[in-house]
C-alpha cells in the first residue's frame, strides 16, 4: 500500500469568548478505506516541545477522557467515520486556548488539519471607589478597575441621569488620566458635582460595569457637624469626671468614717497600775487604802496629812514621799507641819511602828 500524506484543510484560526462553545473542523477522505484500521486523534500543542491528547478513536472505541481539564467537554461533532471528525469543546475555558492538530490514519494514508483556537475573557465586574474630600472646592478622584479579563480592556466614566437613567458626560472641570483611563479627577467640586457616576469596562469579548455615589456637602454643614460631634465628647468626658470625683469622694468619706474609732482606740491612755509592796499586813492595808485614795481628792489630802504626822512623831519612819525621792538619787529634807493647822483640818494623829515600812509605787 502506497503511503501519502495530505492537508485537508489550511491553518485557520478561531477566537471565541470563555463560557461558549465551539467546534474546531476536520474532515478526511479515508474511512471507507478499511473501517477496522481507521485512527483519528486531536492533539492540542501547549509549546513546541509540550503536547497532549484531546480526543481519540483506536481500535472501533473512542477515548476522551484523556486530560482533566478537558474531561466531559469534548466530543466529535458527527459520524467521525464517514469523514467528519470535527471537534466540538463546550463551556470553553481560558486553559482551552492554543493550536490543535487533527490526524486520520488509514491503510497507511494520512491527513492533517491544524487549527488555532484563542479563548477571550470578557471583564469581570469592575470595582468603583472614590478617592478625595467631598467637600464644595476641593478635588475628587474616581477609581475603577477589573480584576480579570482579557487585554486590552478600556474604560469609560459617564454620569447618570437617576430620573430616566441616561447616561450624560462628565462635568466640565473633570479629566481623565491617560496614563490610566480608570481614572477621572473631579476639580473644583460644587453642588452640581453631586450624582451617580458610572464606570463601563469594555474589551472585544463583552463589557462590566459599576455605579459610585458623588454627595458634595457644604464646608459649614461640616463644621457644624464636627462641632456637635467634638462637643457632645466634651461632654461625655465632663460627664465621667463628675461621676468619677463623686465615688472617689464617697469612698474617702465611708473610709474616714470606718478610720475614726481605731484612731480613738488607738489614742487612748490606758489606765495606770498602782504597785504595792507592804512589809507586813498593816502596812499593806494602809498601801491598798493610800492607793484606792489617790482617786478620791479629799481623801488623798488626809493621806497626805496623815504621813507626814508620823514622819514628825517618830524619826525612824521614812513617808512614801521621802522614800520615793530617795529612790530616785536625791535627799530632800521633810518640811514641818503645823500641828495645830492639822488638829483643826481634822487629823488624826497615828503612830506607826518603826519596824513597819510602806513603800508605794506610782
Amino acid at each position: 500500500a502506497s503511503c501519502s500524506v495530505w492537508l485537508s484543510e489550511a491553518q485557520t484560526e478561531f477566537k471565541r469568548v470563555a463560557e461558549e462553545n465551539v467546534t474546531l473542523p476536520c474532515h478526511h477522505r479515508l474511512g471507507l478505506l478499511e473501517q477496522g484500521s481507521l485512527d483519528i486523534e486531536w492533539l492540542l500543542h501547549i509549546s513546541e516541545t509540550v503536547q497532549k491528547a484531546v480526543i481519540t478513536y483506536s481500535g472501533g472505541h473512542v477515548y476522551d477522557d484523556l486530560n482533566e481539564e478537558q474531561k466531559g467537554r469534548v466530543s466529535f461533532t458527527s459520524n467521525f467515520l464517514a469523514g467528519d471528525a470535527s471537534l466540538q469543546i463546550i463551556s470553553l475555558q481560558s486553559s482551552d486556548a492554543g493550536k490543535y492538530i487533527c490526524k486520520v490514519k488509514n491503510a497507511g494514508q494520512y491527513e492533517w488539519a491544524r487549527i488555532t483556537l484563542k479563548v477571550i475573557e470578557k471583564p469581570s465586574k469592575p470595582k468603583c471607589w472614590l478617592e478625595g474630600e467631598l467637600l464644595e472646592g476641593k478635588e475628587l478622584s474616581l477609581q475603577c478597575r477589573s480584576a480579570s479579563g482579557t487585554a486590552p480592556i478600556s474604560y469609560r466614566w459617564q454620569r447618570i441621569n437617576e430620573e430616566d437613567e441616561r447616561a450624560e458626560h462628565l462635568p466640565p472641570t473633570s479629566r481623565v488620566n491617560i496614563s490610566n483611563p480608570g481614572q477621572v479627577l473631579l476639580k473644583n467640586l460644587t453642588q452640581m458635582s453631586t450624582g451617580l457616576y458610572q464606570c463601563t469596562a469594555t474589551n472585544e469579548a463583552g463589557q462590566e460595569s459599576c455605579v459610585v455615589q458623588v454627595t458634595v456637602q457644604h464646608a459649614q454643614n461640616i463644621g457644624m457637624i464636627a462641632g456637635a460631634v467634638c462637643g457632645v465628647v466634651v461632654g461625655l468626658s465632663l460627664l465621667f469626671l463628675v461621676v468619677r470625683l463623686t465615688i472617689r469622694r464617697k469612698e474617702k468619706k465611708r473610709y474616714e468614717e470606718e478610720e475614726a474609732p481605731n484612731e480613738i482606740r488607738e489614742d487612748a491612755e490606758a489606765p495606770k497600775a498602782h504597785l504595792v509592796k507592804p512589809s507586813s499586813s498593816s502596812s499593806g492595808s494602809r498601801s491598798s487604802r493610800s492607793g484606792s485614795s489617790s482617786t478620791r481628792s479629799t481623801a488623798n489630802s488626809a493621806s497626805r496629812s496623815q504621813r507626814t504626822l508620823s514622819t514628825e512623831a517618830t524619826p525612824h519612819l521614812t513617808p512614801p514621799q521621802y522614800s520615793q525621792r530617795e529612790m530616785e538619787g536625791k535627799e530632800i529634807e521633810p518640811k514641818k507641819v503645823d500641828y495645830a493647822n492639822l488638829m483643826k483640818m481634822g487629823a488624826t494623829l497615828v503612830m506607826v511602828p518603826a519596824q513597819s515600812r510602806a513603800f508605794q509605787t506610782v
